[in-house]
């Protein structure tokens, strides 16, 4: 899971790509980069870190236009910045980011090495950058034109299989451009305003609203929008759209205020506390006190609180400088983390029928870390609830859930699991609860393994052994 911001303006690009930037380092902590363009060429800062450690300050980095990027790494045992995006081709003069993952990497970088292309990073927006350099030179050798553009992502979509979001900065037709597409099933988010000066795509709404630019509209999929200043924005059709959003985008990684296809994050996560409130109820179960696990769980446990008329309390006070556990690089940094990142406050819990209610459960370990934490409070009874369904298969579309072995639900079931981790009753949100709040239309494989995108047994192995430890 990654994060862009693109501008294209008059002024420069560097203050907002930085702000829009720190709007969605949720979405990335591993690495960062900002690169902006003017007549003299390019110019990037680019690390590993946090943006303040990766980036620095705004020196050199002049230019009305340009792409910053934060990177969650789904590939690359051993990243290090030569990984970190945006990726720059001095020859065709493109700028590019993504988001997302590439299923078929090494098909891909196959193609382009028997065409004398090489890639020298692990990042797989490298090659999508090489092979969309390459369909454009294909066409011509300079002076692209829109035919040559839509032909060049066409070919792409057929070479470069996976979930992408990409934000492209190029010439075309005399004019600097900024290009923007979603591959046809739109996996990935991104989306686009009108600032007062230019045009903002950006992975979350967030972005646009810290700079103070309304959302026009998501990005298409299967299509590109083309942005130039003075202009309003072209679609170029490209592929038949088979829009199939990530769910778990709504569920945990995009930020509550963010706003997507189907409306406000934060309202979506409201349902689906509602829904998990009716389906808890139904068991027989009661409790005097509902707590969030701070903080994509917030709105549905209040939710439920609401439903069942159960008042909701705040039971851990959480550390803002501790980052995210589910994205950290390794098992041994997440538990430090999670002993750093929450503090349980006694009274809340104690002699009491709690209910704790989160987004998820992966690897399970921070599952347990937190029942035994709260159990060390004496409550009476300790019941947990999750807004989704249990997580049971691998993504290979950008979240970094690798194998079903990794996977504590895809080897116990509800029952084992309460007692796994020391808790009274474990209740996850059905398959159906999800498909009534979220419709038919979206990619749940993590849950169902139905993966929209087919992905063979070789690329599963490539891809698992290629992940992070």
């Amino acid at each position: 899971m990654c994060g862009f911001v693109a501008i294209l303006g008059r002024e420069q690009a560097a203050p907002g790509l930085l702000l829009g930037l720190q709007a969605i380092q949720h979405r990335g902590q591993d690495a960062a980069g900002i690169a902006t363009l003017n007549g003299h060429g390019l110019h990037l800062k680019k690390g590993m870190g946090m943006i303040a450690q990766a980036v620095g300050d705004l020196e050199g980095l002049t230019g009305n236009a340009g792409i910053a990027h934060v990177r969650y790494p789904t590939a690359g045992v051993h990243a290090t910045s030569e990984d970190a995006q945006p990726f720059f081709t001095r020859r065709m003069g493109l700028l590019l980011a993504h988001n997302g993952n590439v299923t078929n990497v090494p098909e891909v970088k196959e193609g382009l090495r028997k065409q004398g292309v090489h890639v020298m990073s692990q990042c797989d927006a490298e090659p999508i950058l090489l092979v969309l350099a390459q369909e454009l030179t294909a066409r011509r050798a300079s002076n692209h034109t829109k035919h040559d553009l839509r032909g060049a992502i066409a070919a792409l979509f057929a070479r470069v299989r996976g979930a992408y979001s990409v934000v492209l900065l190029m010439e075309l037709e005399g004019e600097r451009t900024l290009v923007a597409f979603r591959d046809p099933h739109g996996i990935r988010p991104g989306v686009w305003g009108r600032s007062e000066d230019g045009w903002v795509a950006a992975s979350e709404s967030v972005s646009l609203d810290v700079l103070g630019v309304e959302k026009a509209g998501d990005l298409p999929c299967g299509a590109a929008l083309l942005f130039r200043l003075d202009r309003e924005p072209e679609l170029l059709e490209v592929a038949a759209p088979e829009p199939r959003p990530c769910v778990f985008e709504r569920i945990y990684f995009a930020r509550p205020d963010s706003r997507m296809e189907d409306g406000r994050v934060n309202r979506t996560r409201w349902r689906l506390g509602r829904q998990l409130a009716r389906e808890w109820q139904a068991k027989g179960l009661d409790a005097d006190v509902i707590v969030a696990v701070p903080d994509s769980s917030r709105p549905a446990a209040m939710a439920m609180a609401e439903e069942l008329d159960i008042k909701h309390r705040e039971g851990f006070i959480k550390n803002r400088y501790s980052g995210r556990t589910f994205i950290m690089p390794d098992q041994a940094s997440r538990e430090s983390a999670l002993r750093l990142k929450l503090n349980p406050i006694r009274e809340i819990f104690e002699g009491q029928r709690v209910l704790l209610v989160d987004d998820s459960i992966v690897r399970g370990s921070t599952m347990r870390r937190i029942v035994e934490m709260v159990r060390g409070l004496g409550p009476a009874e300790l019941h947990v609830a999750i807004f989704s369904p249990p997580v049971r298969e691998a993504c290979f579309y950008g979240i970094d859930m690798p194998t079903r072995e990794e996977l504590v639900a895809a080897r116990l079931q509800p029952d084992e699991l309460a007692d796994h981790f020391g808790a009274d009753s474990l209740t996850y949100l059905s398959r159906e609860g999800l498909a009534e709040v979220s419709g038919p239309d979206i990619c749940a494989a993590c849950f169902d393994g139905r993966y929209v995108v087919p992905v063979s047994a070789e690329e599963r192995a490539q891809i698992t052994a290629n992940r992070r430890p």
